[in-house]
Order: C-alpha cells, then sequence, then structure tokens
C-alpha cells in the first residue's frame, strides 16, 4: 500500500484509529497463517501484554472467525495439542521466547506447528492499547512515580519509562502509516540560578525518543511516508492540575468517578430465570452497546432526559408494555422492564439495553443527591473561574459537613491548584485541618508540586508552587468560552488540551511554551530558539480527500443522533474519514482524563481532523489521587491509602 504525503493521513486509509488496529490484528497476523497452515482450528498464545493489547481492540468473537478455537497465557500450564497449529503474539523477551522453545522443542511439542509475531518494532510494531475508537495508552501506571516523584531520580527506572514509552507510541504511527510532526512543551526555567530537573525535561525526553524511533520506522517500515503526515502535541500532566480532580458531569465520567467500577465493567442486577430472585451479570461498558456510544458524553441531567425519552417512546409503540404500564399505575419501573425482557423476547436486546442504562442513570442520581455533589460541583468550578475564593471555601468547609472527605480533598486540591501561595504558609494547613482531611491526604496535595511547571518568582521560603500557566490573572485558571453556552448546569469546566489543540491546529501553540523536533535545529535542553522559527506547518491547510463531519459540542441539544462524539459518523460510514484534514495526535505523560477524551471527540467533528488521545495511562479522580499519594511511597504503603 503506498504511503506519499499526499495519502495515509489525508485520504490512503479511511478507517478509524481502532479499526485499523483491529484490522492489523485480525487480517495481518491471524488471517495471514491461513496461507501455511492445513488446520482448520489454531490456538493463540499470549503474554500478559498481548492479552491486553487484543482484548482493547478484538472481541472473542472476532478471534473465533479467524480460526482461533482456544486462548491461552503463555506462563500457564497448558495441555498437550499435537494436532493444531499455534499463533504465538508475544513481546520479544529472554523469558517469552525460552516459554516458546519449552513449548516446541523436544521430541512431544505442544503443537504442531507454530507461527510467531513479536509485538514490538521487530515485527508486528504493535504494542499500545486502543482504549476507544480515538484513544490509546502506554500501559505504564506508575508514570507519576517513576518520573516525576522526588525519587524520580533512579536513572534506570526513569530511562527504562520513557523508552518503553516512546517506543509503545512510536508503534502507533507504524500501525497508521503516518510520519507526524513532533511538537513538545519544553522545560522552562525562568530564573537562571534554578536547575532544570528531570521531571521538568520528561516531554523534552520524550519527544528525542519517539524521534528516535520515528527515524528508524523511515528507514525499516517499506513505503513508510518520508515527509510528515500529521502531527503529535507531547505534554505531561502539568499542563492541567485540575482535569484529573474535577467532577465531570458527563455519564461516561460519572460512571467511572461514582459506580466503582471495574474498568469498563459493571456489574448489573437482573432477575433470574425462575423470577423469584436477581442475580449479578457483568456487562462491558463499551462502543458495542448503542445507547452507551450515544449517551456517554453527554450531561447525565440530559442522558436521565434523553433514557425517559426512549421508555416512554417504547411504551408508545408497544401494546404489551402499555398493559405493564397500565398494571403498574403509571410509570415502569427498572425492575417492571427487566420483567419484560421474559415477557417480549423479541425486544429482549433492545429492553436490556434499556434497562441497564436506567439503572445506571439512577443510581448516578441518587449518588448526586446523596452526596451534594451539585453543591460540590458549583464550588469547584466558581473556584476554577474565579467566582468564589477563600471565603466561600471555609464557608463550605464548615456548613456543609454531609460532605465526604474525598470531595473536600478534591475541593482542596483545585483551591491549591489556584492560590498556591495558601500552601507555602500555615494556611493550607489549617484549611485541611478544617477539611478534616487524613495525613495521606495532605500527602495528596502536597505531591501536587511535583506536577508544577517553573514559576516566574522565586519563592521566599522554599515552598513550593502549584502554578502550571505564568501568566495566569489572580483568580481563576479558565476563561469563559464564548459560543457555546449550554442548557446544562455545571457544564462550564473544559480541559486546558482543548484550547491547545485548537491552537496547534491553527499553527498557533506559543513558541517560547512549544518547540518542534522537526524544525532545522530545535533545542534539546530548553533554551529559547530564533523567534523566527515557526512552531509548525500545522495551520496551513491539508489538501484531503476525506469527507467532512458534521460539527456539534457536547452540550447540543436533545434529539440529535448522537451530539456528542464523532463516534455515530465514524461507525455508520467510512467515507465520513475521506475529506478529512490531517490526524492531530496529543499525548499526557502522567495520565490522560476522561474530560480529556471527550474533548478529542468534539474537536474532530469541529475542526474537521480527527484527533486522537495517547497517554501513560486514562485515569479518574480517585485513580489519579492514589497515584499522587503513592509519588511518596518511603511515607506510606497501599495499605496506608483511604481513597
Amino acid at each position: 500500500m503506498s504511503m506519499d504525503s499526499d495519502t495515509s493521513s489525508q485520504g490512503g486509509d479511511h478507517r478509524s484509529f481502532r479499526q485499523i488496529t483491529r484490522d492489523r490484528l485480525l487480517f495481518e497476523m491471524l488471517r495471514s497463517t491461513r496461507k501455511h497452515s492445513k488446520s482448520t482450528w489454531k490456538v493463540l498464545i499470549m503474554d500478559k501484554l498481548t492479552v491486553k493489547i487484543i482484548s482493547c481492540s478484538c472481541k472473542m468473537a472476532d478471534i473465533t472467525e479467524e480460526g482461533v478455537s482456544l486462548v491461552e497465557d503463555l506462563y500457564k500450564r497448558r495441555q498437550p495439542l499435537p494436532s493444531l497449529d499455534a499463533i504465538y503474539f508475544i513481546q520479544p523477551t529472554k523469558e517469552n521466547i525460552g516459554m516458546f522453545l519449552n513449548d516446541m522443542s523436544g521430541r512431544n511439542p505442544l503443537y504442531k506447528k507454530a507461527y510467531v509475531f513479536f509485538s514490538s518494532p521487530i515485527q508486528m510494531n504493535l504494542e499500545y492499547f486502543a482504549i476507544d475508537s480515538q484513544g490509546f495508552t502506554t500501559d505504564h501506571e506508575r508514570a507519576l512515580e517513576e518520573l516525576f516523584s522526588e525519587n524520580a531520580l533512579d536513572s534506570h527506572k526513569y530511562n527504562a519509562c520513557l523508552n518503553t514509552m516512546a517506543t509503545r507510541i512510536s508503534t502507533v504511527f507504524a500501525s497508521m502509516r503516518e510520519f507526524p510532526r513532533v511538537h513538545y512543551r519544553v522545560a522552562k526555567t525562568i530564573d537562571a540560578s534554578v536547575t532544570t530537573t528531570l521531571r521538568d525535561l520528561v516531554p523534552t525526553k520524550l519527544a528525542a525518543a519517539v524521534w528516535n524511533c520515528l527515524s528508524k520506522l523511515k528507514t525499516s517500515i517499506p513505503d513508510y511516508p518520508q515527509t510528515e503526515t500529521c502531527e503529535l502535541l507531547i505534554v505531561d500532566r502539568s499542563v492541567d492540575q485540575i482535569a484529573p480532580i474535577i467532577h465531570e458531569w458527563t455519564y461516561d465520567a460519572m460512571c467511572h468517578d461514582l459506580l466503582c467500577m471495574d474498568g469498563n465493567k459493571y456489574v448489573h442486577e437482573v432477575p433470574s430465570k425462575n423470577g423469584s430472585s436477581t442475580e449479578k451479570k457483568d456487562v462491558l461498558l463499551e462502543d458495542h452497546d448503542p445507547i452507551w456510544v450515544e449517551l456517554r458524553h453527554a450531561h447525565i441531567a440530559d442522558a436521565s432526559e434523553r433514557l425517559h425519552d426512549k421508555m416512554s417512546n417504547f411504551v408508545s409503540k408497544n401494546k404489551a408494555a402499555q398493559l405493564q404500564q397500565a398494571r403498574t399505575g403509571g410509570e415502569i419501573s427498572n425492575r417492571d422492564l427487566q420483567k419484560m425482557v421474559q415477557a417480549l423476547p423479541q425486544y429482549s436486546d433492545q429492553i436490556e439495553k434499556l434497562s441497564l442504562h436506567v439503572e445506571i442513570a439512577g443510581k448516578l442520581n441518587s449518588i448526586i443527591r446523596e452526596q451534594g455533589l451539585r453543591d460540590v460541583g458549583q464550588l469547584e468550578q466558581d473556584l476554577v473561574f474565579g467566582d468564589a475564593g477563600t471565603k466561600e471555601l471555609i464557608n463550605f468547609l464548615r456548613t456543609q459537613l454531609g460532605v465526604s472527605r474525598e470531595n473536600k480533598l478534591r475541593l482542596l486540591m483545585i483551591y491549591a491548584a489556584i492560590n498556591p501561595e495558601k500552601f507555602e504558609s500555615d494556611k493550607g494547613e489549617k484549611l485541611m485541618q478544617l477539611a478534616g482531611l487524613s495525613t495521606d491526604d495532605m500527602i495528596a496535595v502536597s505531591n501536587m508540586r511535583c506536577l508544577c511547571g517553573p514559576d516566574t518568582k522565586k519563592s521566599s521560603g522554599g515552598g513550593f508552587t502549584l502554578k502550571f500557566d505564568v501568566h495566569k490573572k489572580k483568580h481563576g485558571l479558565r476563561k469563559e468560552r464564548t459560543g457555546e453556552e449550554s442548557t446544562w448546569a455545571l457544564s462550564r469546566f473544559y480541559p486546558v488540551l482543548e484550547d491547545l489543540i485548537e491552537k496547534l491546529s491553527k499553527g498557533e501553540l506559543p513558541k517560547d511554551e512549544y518547540y518542534c523536533m522537526n524544525d532545522p535545529s530545535p533545542s534539546f535542553h530548553g533554551l529559547p530558539m530564533s523567534s523566527s522559527v515557526r512552531t509548525s506547518p500545522a495551520h496551513q491547510p491539508a489538501h484531503s480527500m476525506r469527507s467532512r463531519r458534521t460539527g456539534g459540542t457536547w452540550a447540543r441539544p436533545r434529539g440529535s443522533d448522537d451530539g456528542y462524539s464523532s463516534d455515530s459518523v465514524l461507525k455508520h460510514s467510512s467515507s465520513d474519514f475521506k475529506k478529512l484534514g490531517q490526524r492531530i495526535f496529543v499525548f499526557v505523560i502522567g495520565g490522560a482524563t476522561r474530560s480529556e477524551l471527550r474533548a478529542v471527540h468534539k474537536l474532530t467533528s469541529k475542526l474537521k481532523r480527527e484527533v486522537i488521545l495517547g497517554s501513560s495511562s486514562l485515569d479518574d479522580p480517585p485513580q489519579f489521587i492514589t497515584k499522587l499519594k503513592m509519588m511518596s511511597v518511603d511515607e506510606l504503603t497501599l495499605d496506608d491509602l483511604q481513597i
């Protein structure tokens, strides 16, 4: 497949990011073995990493369709199947290769024949985790600790983390056949007497490592683009410390924040077969569920109203449902819906999905009421936009005694990010005592200093600062976005990444804060470049063959097909890719958030360019706070943590 600079991102491949990943695994790997194998069925053997890679993109039914009858763990005892061929999808480590040789050596090998595919650049070039149609992670859950903690001076862990991360990022571009302009946030040392730390250099070092990997791709992959086809922006968590902490009011974010889900798995209670009791059923909230895809980026109030409308619409068109409504005297409960599954088997899939989301929305709304989250959320957003300050926070902590310790912690972390000077004296400690925070809660607030950028002023007392925007106003870290007013309360907040992506698309990234590796003489050490060097030609119109997607913001009126993401368009018509501009990739070191994932879906429609978010991990607020606490691993253990 030819991939010159006018194809690739601009029209050579009209599939979505996740679809390309899925097709490579199913066709380039599994299906390719059919040419040389006489076995109808095969065994697929994977290690811990590759199991996660394939499970993010493929269903078991997809794998079975390609002739795989059994999936096995490389490191578990396996039954010999000498009549079947085996496919090994593994990392090329010494241990893995040793296990493979043990399987296939000797007089009685476990399998008839073996096909080996390495995940690394040696072969498949696929070592990332497609967590969304427009999102991936490199599975570095300890990136905050290994790259940003006070103890991040262990050069082995620090360098190993960055090098592995860079390799996995490069496999994204190998799969997509893209060669990016690599932009990165530079370490800015305002005062020449202040030493630039290793954590200040994380984006710079990762950009250099990614660039090195990309240079190898240009010479090792046939027909790989030799000129730039897309944009890559590398930042770290310091660009926005509030996004991982604040309550995000969309359906997806609230599910993962409030329901203690295990990844995307939700435990749903359904009637037992005899109808006399209930039983628990694991369900995955993913792309195969059309209601989830439609509602996940909707405000929780909007999602609740849409579900009510769906239920009313179903009842109005179904006589059996009307009879059930008459028997119950009006409203149909979630239990009534579940009983309908048994009474109306032809509608079982539709009713089950509706029942599931009615239950979830009901739980979320109950938690919001019980925890007083509307008041918490209002104060959070007022603090962020400068409509509230110390007086309002103190009054809230004194009067709202029913607010949980975790929500008080999140309020104080937001306040600390906006008012760092308060935590350079005993005022911060008094606020934390007023909130009744535990010792490890205070550690989480303290460790935010590890994610700060250099300040414009030297601290007089050796304290720390949490500022990440050295030009910010005294109050508030966000400006109201004009032209995007919403009918839903508590929807003002937006992640900083949204602004950065728009600036990148226009070629307006601040030249003193963001450099480009593709420029003739980029700095590897944060030293200023000539002001004449442009950030990137990203603002130039892309001559594209992709069609436009319908525009829309996340506060789009109800009644629209999707309204919040580009998924419905991407899913139903590959032609919708044909005239999109060059892709934009953004990578966040230290964990991305649900609000940032929502933003890339929104901006894909707005900018007419597919935007893909990558990160070391995808974190919900409880996870992020736990990781902040673990940055002081010498001071506490996992048993001490209370979230």
